[in-house]
């Protein structure tokens, strides 16, 4: 898994358990904004995911090419 995925996922965990103790805490509009960024950041990590596995599906198409030539 790529490092940025990795340290998206930490955000996004982080993100949640500081929603949610600004919930009970009673602050509303701010454990908003750290729902939001619990999406952002899990987003992010799903991008860099799929964009590493696209890379190594193209570099698996080039070295069996390479093979067949």
């Amino acid at each position: 898994m790529p490092r940025l995925a990795l340290y998206a996922i930490a955000v996004c965990v982080l993100a949640v358990a500081a929603a949610v103790i600004s919930f009970v805490q009673g602050s509303w509009l701010l454990g908003i904004v750290w729902v939001l960024l619990v999406g952002l950041s899990s987003n992010m990590s799903w991008y860099y995911v799929r964009r590493q596995r696209v890379v190594n599906a193209q570099a698996a198409q080039a070295a069996q090419a390479a093979q067949g030539v």
